[in-house]
C-alpha cells in the first residue's frame, strides 16, 4: 500500500531525508536538529525547493531541539505557494 524512501536522491543529486508514498500521495519530510533560526530557515528553504522539484504544495519538517527552554509544538509556515508543517520536539 505504501513505501518509505530514506535519503532518496533527486536527479540534480540532492538528498532528501524521507519520502513517503501512500495511497497515490507523496509526502516529503525534512529532519533537522535545531541549531538556531538561520539554520532552521535554510532547512525550510531546502524543503520548499524539494517541493518545487516534485510539484508538491505541502511538505513536513521535523526539528529536534535539545535546548531546555525550547518551545515544542506544530506550526504552519507559508513560503510562496508552498505550505510547510513544522513540528518541533
Amino acid at each position: 500500500m505504501g513505501n518509505i524512501y530514506v535519503e532518496p536522491e533527486t536527479r540534480n543529486h540532492e538528498r532528501m531525508d524521507l519520502v513517503i508514498d501512500y495511497r497515490k500521495e507523496q509526502s516529503i519530510i525534512e529532519l533537522k536538529i535545531w541549531r538556531g533560526n538561520a539554520y532552521n530557515e535554510r532547512g525550510e528553504k531546502q524543503l520548499s525547493d524539494y517541493l518545487e522539484y516534485f510539484h508538491l504544495k505541502k511538505g513536513y519538517m521535523l526539528s529536534f531541539n535539545f535546548n531546555q527552554k525550547k518551545k515544542i509544538g506544530i506550526k504552519e509556515i507559508v513560503l510562496g505557494d508552498k505550505v510547510l508543517i513544522e513540528a518541533v520536539v
